[in-house]
């Protein structure tokens, strides 16, 4: 005797339950598109701010931290991590960060990027260094 599929043993209220579970999910996954594009990167090391850059210069940028030298990208308006010294190399995995509010954390290296968007008080310098 064979099982039926699973969504012909799922009752009404399992298939309204599972139905407005999905629609949760892609309606907030969706909010994640609508979000402003990122202006500046912020670069905190040990929580100070190190480094405010725009992001509509290409460049690459090493930062060091207490286990030695990362390298970031800047391209295309976005920011990844491109090496660094950890070792589960998790800031590697974590891809690009273009929207405002993104956030990119080498923790052992103790180092945040954050993108910020168009404020009140615009930036109109390319590189701060403290």
């Amino acid at each position: 005797m064979a099982l039926k599929p699973l969504w012909r043993r799922m009752t009404v209220g399992d298939r309204l339950l599972v139905s407005g579970l999905i629609l949760f999910c892609v309606f907030f996954l969706s909010l994640r598109s609508f979000r402003a594009a990122g202006v500046h990167l912020i670069v905190e090391q040990n929580n100070q701010v190190t480094y405010k850059l725009a992001l509509d210069t290409d460049r690459v940028i090493n930062l060091d931290g207490p286990l030695g030298p990362s390298n970031i990208v800047i391209e295309d308006g976005a920011v990844r991590f491109i090496a660094s010294p950890c070792p589960n190399q998790v800031c590697i995995g974590m891809g690009c960060a273009s929207k405002s509010g993104d956030l990119l954390a080498c923790v052992p290296n103790r180092l945040l990027l954050r993108i910020t968007g168009r404020s009140g008080r615009d930036l109109d310098y390319d590189l701060i260094t403290r």
